[in-house]
């Protein structure tokens, strides 16, 4: 036990009592006691957010006068979202949503938990969202839907998922934002056409803030 054992040895053999040995035991335990629960709740480790699977089979932009945008699309994908902490479950302080955006605009919301929900440590919660045949209306603007041709030649769509909420961990009384960002790269592929496998997608992390 390296110098907690040398504390041990030089109480019992020096003074022999033991009152002494209890103390330097009391000490040992106190110790470790500390060490443990600092590791488990001291430092927070913040949630593993990825889309490990996604298939785009429709997408398509649609234009009305004066100005009304819509997108009508079929989208499906599971969104994965870890606790990697061995010892701190989370509650949510506000519902956890994901965003389906295009061109840095929102054209689908979902509720994936409710606030007062819970994620036990080390657990993995894992998200299906597959809308199907659905049209949203978009303000893309004239970039926007430039953009939308201009990767509508190639049959490859660049779309984000964003994932947001707030989140206590256990023995900690700050709420802690969660903003994840997942971008991705989909080969249009209709029904009838060969599947495309798709490469697994780490979402990246809002840098979180001071207390968090």
């Amino acid at each position: 036990m390296g110098k907690l054992g040398e504390c041990w040895d030089d109480c019992c053999d020096k003074w022999n009592e033991w009152k002494y040995c209890l103390l330097c035991a009391g000490i040992v335990v106190a110790v470790v006691l500390f060490a443990v629960l600092l590791a488990a709740y001291g430092f927070v480790r913040h949630l593993d957010v990825s889309v490990d699977d996604a298939s785009l089979t429709r997408f398509e932009l649609s234009t009305s006068p004066p100005a009304l945008t819509s997108l009508s699309y079929n989208l499906s994908l599971t969104l994965v979202i870890r606790n990697p902490n061995w010892a701190m479950s989370l509650k949510n302080t506000k519902p956890l949503e994901a965003q389906y955006k295009f061109d840095d605009q929102a054209f689908d919301r979902f509720q994936l938990a409710d606030k007062g929900g819970k994620h036990p440590a080390g657990k993995t919660r894992v998200y299906h969202l597959s809308p199907a045949g659905t049209t949203r209306a978009v303000m893309l603007g004239n970039a926007g839907e430039a953009e939308f041709r201009k990767e509508n030649a190639t049959g490859v769509f660049e779309v984000e998922v964003a994932v947001a909420g707030e989140v206590r961990y256990t023995a900690h009384y700050t709420k802690c934002k969660v903003e994840a960002s997942c971008p991705l790269k989909l080969q249009l592929a209709p029904p009838g056409t060969a599947a495309v496998v798709f490469q697994k997608v780490k979402c990246k992390l809002t840098k979180p803030e001071k207390n968090c």
